[in-house]
């Protein structure tokens, strides 16, 4: 089970590989690029367990997202559904990049509600 420690440890890590590439001078432009996907990425990860367990609160627009995933669970991108009288349009964008930068090794979503 996560905790909220392990979520602060997570976050502190993720600090500390960003300082540690802000301080790095030397001639490779990549250097910790990998180490800081992971930690972003196990940020991402313990962020939605505590989350999901209700141990960190979620915003309203995210329990609305959280609904809208469970109504229309097999929404395309660019989709457009009606939840509740309001229209909403499923989105999704490259969360992580490969190290080449061609392909997409992670896509994040969300719901954009559509003004009439």
């Amino acid at each position: 089970m996560t905790t909220r420690e392990e979520l602060e440890a997570a976050r502190r890590d993720l600090a500390d590989w960003m300082e540690r590439f802000d301080n790095y001078s030397g001639n490779n432009p990549d250097k910790y690029h990998s180490d800081i996907k992971a930690a972003r990425r196990r940020v991402r990860q313990l962020e939605d367990d505590l989350k999901a367990s209700g141990d960190l609160a979620s915003s309203p627009q995210e329990e609305l997202a959280a609904k809208l995933d469970r109504a229309f669970p097999s929404a395309k991108s660019k989709e457009v559904v009606e939840y509740e009288g309001r229209k909403f349009q499923r989105r999704f964008w490259p969360l992580e990049r490969s190290n080449s930068g061609k392909s997409v090794t992670e896509w994040g979503k969300s719901w954009e509600e559509i003004k009439s």
